[in-house]
Order: C-alpha cells, then structure tokens, then sequence
C-alpha cells in the first residue's frame, strides 16, 4: 500500500507529530497487552480462535482499515478480517472518485481569490512550481492561462480509483493473508461479503470489533442514526472520450488538471470531468439518469473548457454519481471522524464499535493515515492512539 499522504492543515501538523511519537512509544505496549488478554481469553493464541475483525464498506477507508489490520497484528498472531459491502469494491462513492491527490496536478487559477490562496499556500510536504503561461502550455497544449499562471506540483498522483481498489489494495489484503499462511506461528486471513449488514449487534456475537467504513450510509445504521455529525452531498461526474476518428491525443506526459472542475484524464483518449454538488441527497444509486446526466454536462463543461478549450472535441460516454459523507468544519479544517463508537452507540457485548466516517471528498488523500490510526487503536484497544483532532467530534 502506498504511504499516506501527509498533506494535512497546517495546523494539525505539530499535534499529528507529537501524537505520533507517542503513539510509537505505546503502540507495542498496547498492542501486546491487548493479545496477551485476548490469547488468555482463547482469542488470536495458536490453538484458540482467531481474533475476527468485521470492517463494512470496501471503499478507499475499509480497505485501508483491513490492510492495516492485517500489517500491524501482532506478530505470531491468528487473524481474521471479514468486509461486507452489498456493492462490492468501489462500489460506492470512492469507485466514482477522479483519483486525483489534491492539492492538485496541474492548477490554473480562474479568479484572483484563488490565484491569492494558491500563492499564500505553505505545504510543507509538496514539491509546488509557479509556472508562467508558456511553460504551463508546454506542459499541456492547448490550456488556457487566464492569469498568466499555473501551481504545478509534479510529484501529484493521479490513479484510476476503481483499478487501485480492487485491483492493487484488495490484492494486497489478500496476498499479505497467503503470505502469512506460509508460517507455522501465525494466520491471517481476509475476505469479501456481498452483503448488506443494517444491524450492528447481529455481528457482535462473532466479532472481537467492528469497524464501520459505510460513507454516508454510516447514518444508516439503527445505532447511529441522527448521531453522527455527517453531511450528504451527491457528486456526478462525466466520462469523455476522443472520438476514433480524432487523430490529436491527449499528451501521455501532460499531467491533469485542477481547476473549478477537475479534469482527471487515464491515458491519452479518456478524461473524467467533475464534479457537482447536490448537498441533502438521499439518492445513493450510482446509476445517473438522463436529465441528472445533462444539467451535469451543463454545469462542469463551461468549467473545464476555460482552462482547456479542447474538451469540446471530446465526446460524452457516461455519467457515474456518489455520495460523499462530508465533515463538520472546525478550526482545523474538515478532517474525518475516528474514534471508538461504544459510548456512542451503548455498547451492549463484548464487542467493540469504531468508525472511519467522513472523509468527504479527499478520501484518496486520507484513507492511508486513516486507516492507520484506526487498526492501530482497534488492535491495541486504545482510543488515544488516534490524535484528537479526529475524535474531537465526540465532544458534547
């Protein structure tokens, strides 16, 4: 799995690296603590039951989740990761997401707010140029510079969403559990469920914790309806190709572009442009009908085509929609919602309840420190690993 991207407000930052160093100096102490009672128990040792963890969702967070429990169990360990998702991988809002790490690739600004913001930005962890027209140009043909200059950060990542989900960090959960069957002190294993879970205590007899990784259908769930602090918003994107019959393509080294859309383009004939915001939706299908499909379209082409004019030759194939759970604001920004769900939700048995929630819209740049965090605090049992700008939240 890739490391976590480490560009978080700047303000977070100092409490993140004290936290951490912390966590490092408790992280074994309590992760060893919490297997010698669970081994004592009969859980985890090598002839009691595994200890089995249920994560639900199988986006960008409860695939991270999964993954990091497995990694970081402790050594010599049986462990058993069970994902339910009744959409399979991707298949909610992280399957439909442009797979662009902000703070962007290539970013014209298109106003003089913007452009201000751009240029008093001090990210301590990205590589950022100012580029003036004729580089920017140089770097894209054909993109249109309205103030006479572009943010390029060329160490930026732009993936296909769907393919790293079920393709690479699906394939790792699972090549980590082949691996770890090849020893004789240790098992882990993780698989997929296809299936719907609407009642968290019909999973506490079988498992030692859950981790709920839903998006915006956390909200959902009996135990934590009307208590989770989340907002909806529906996002539709466009999918464009260049007809076959177009012989210019698309540079297969010029980045994409963030501007009042995203243009994230997979290779040189296909771009996804996005993506809209419909705040208070209730409508969780992927599938986008005509009418949503075509006030999209009229709403984010304009957008895209004032920085680069070309996308009129492309030619529309599909729209693909989802619903982001977005954060409150606080003083340190939108940050996503972790911590332990127990006092939240009235535990009643054994097992514990935590939550990955509101990632919003920048799931790809959290979900590695997330899901981190959050398999750290569930294996060793201890909330104060996760930093409490992230839980913060719980506060009356």
């Amino acid at each position: 799995m890739p490391p976590p991207p480490s560009s978080l407000p700047p303000r977070v930052l100092p409490n993140l690296v004290s936290c951490s160093r912390r966590a490092v100096t408790s992280a074994a102490t309590a992760a060893a603590a919490a297997y010698s009672t669970a081994a004592a128990a009969g859980g985890g040792g090598g002839g009691g039951r595994p200890l089995r963890y249920a994560v639900l969702g199988a986006g960008f967070a409860g695939l991270s989740v999964a993954w990091h429990l497995l990694k970081h169990s402790p050594k010599g360990s049986r462990v058993r990761v069970d994902i339910y998702d009744e959409s399979g991988i991707g298949g909610g809002a992280s399957g439909v997401s442009g797979g662009l790490l902000h703070p962007g690739i290539i970013r014209p600004p298109t106003s003089e707010k913007t452009a201000d913001i751009l240029l008093e930005s001090s990210l301590q962890s990205c590589s950022l140029q100012v580029l003036d027209s004729d580089e920017a140009q140089c770097l894209i043909p054909g993109l249109c510079v309205p103030l006479n200059f572009a943010v390029y950060m060329p160490l930026a990542l732009n993936i296909n969403p769907k393919k790293y989900l079920q393709v690479a960090l699906f394939f790792a959960c699972q090549n980590m559990s082949d691996e770890a069957s090849l020893s004789s002190s240790e098992q882990k294993e993780c698989k997929l469920y296809n299936e719907h879970v609407d009642d968290l205590q019909q999973l506490a007899g079988d498992y030692d914790s859950v981790i709920i990784c839903l998006g915006a259908r956390a909200s959902s769930l009996p135990e934590l309806t009307n208590k989770l602090p989340l907002r909806t918003c529906r996002g539709v994107i466009a999918e464009f190709q260049l007809p076959s019959d177009t012989i210019e393509t698309y540079g297969s080294q010029s980045p994409s572009i963030l501007s009042d859309a995203w243009l994230a383009f997979q290779g040189p004939r296909t771009v996804s442009i996005g993506s809209t915001w419909q705040w208070k939706s209730e409508n969780y299908s992927s599938s986008v009908s005509d009418d949503e499909a075509l006030n999209a379209m009229e709403e984010l082409l304009p957008k895209a085509s004032a920085v680069y004019p070309g996308i009129t030759k492309w030619k529309f194939v599909q729209a693909r929609a989802g619903i982001r759970a977005m954060p409150p604001l606080t003083a340190n920004g939108s940050l996503p919602l972790l911590g332990c769900l127990n006092d939240v939700i009235g535990k009643r048995s054994n097992c514990s309840f935590w939550l990955v929630g509101g990632l919003g819209a920048r799931g790809l740049l959290f979900h590695g420190l997330a899901g981190k965090l959050t398999a750290k605090a569930v294996i060793s049992c201890d909330e104060n690993l996760i930093p409490p700008e992230f839980t913060c939240w719980k506060e009356p």
